[in-house]
C-alpha cells in the first residue's frame, strides 16, 4: 500500500490517498479543502471509498466533490461498526476513538501496520477536547485503548508529521501520564 499525503486548506489538514499500484485502486482519507490537489493525487486510480476520521470542517471541505466526482460513498462513524472491512484490495479495522469529537474513528491496516487517527493523536500530543462533542473523559478512554496496540505501528495524523506508537508511548506526555489499568 502506497500512502500519499496531501496537505490541504488553511489549517494544513492531511488528506491521505491510499493506493494499490497493482489494481490501480485507492481509498481517500479525510478529503480536506483543496479538490484540485486531491484530484491530482488520485490521478488515474479508481476511488473505492472515502474514509472519514471525523466530521470537522477541515477534514470534509471537499467531501461532497470527491463523492460526486468519483461516484463513491463515505465510511464514517455514523455508518461504521467496530469490525474488519475489506474494500477491494484493502483490509482494515475500524476502532472508535472518541475524545477530540464524539464521531472520531481510527482506521487500522493490520498487515501494513498503519493507523489513520485523524485528530485523535498527534506527534507529541493529542487532539483538542474543548470543541463541540469533544470529551476529555472519552479521550482518556481512547488513549488507554490505543496503548494496547503494538508499538511498531505507524500513525498518520490529521495534521503534522507521521509518527509511530513507540515514539508516542515514549515521548507523548498524554500517553506517558496514563496510569496502568
Amino acid at each position: 500500500m502506497i500512502v500519499e499525503r496531501i496537505v490541504t486548506g488553511q489549517l494544513e489538514e492531511n488528506c491521505y490517498i491510499l493506493k494499490n499500484a497493482k489494481t490501480k485502486e485507492c481509498l481517500v482519507v479525510d478529503p480536506g479543502d483543496d479538490f484540485e490537489k486531491i484530484k491530482k493525487g488520485i490521478g488515474d486510480f479508481q476511488v473505492l471509498k472515502i474514509l472519514l476520521t471525523h466530521d470537522h470542517f477541515d477534514h470534509v471541505g471537499d467531501l461532497k466533490e470527491v463523492e460526486k466526482e468519483y461516484s463513491t460513498e463515505t465510511l464514517k462513524r455514523s455508518n461504521a461498526s467496530e469490525k474488519e472491512y475489506v474494500i477491494g484490495p484493502f483490509k482494515f479495522k475500524v476502532i472508535f476513538t472518541p475524545g477530540h469529537s464524539s464521531d472520531s474513528i481510527t482506521f487500522y491496516f493490520v498487515k501494513e501496520k498503519k493507523m489513520f487517527v485523524g485528530d485523535f493523536l498527534f506527534q507529541g500530543t493529542i487532539g483538542r477536547t474543548d470543541l463541540p462533542t469533544g470529551s476529555l473523559g472519552d479521550m482518556i478512554n481512547s488513549l488507554y485503548l490505543i496503548k494496547k496496540y503494538p508499538e511498531d505501528i505507524t500513525i498518520y495524523s490529521g495534521h503534522g508529521e507521521v509518527s509511530t506508537l513507540q515514539e508516542e508511548f515514549e515521548n507523548n506526555p498524554y500517553l506517558l501520564n496514563l496510569k496502568n489499568r
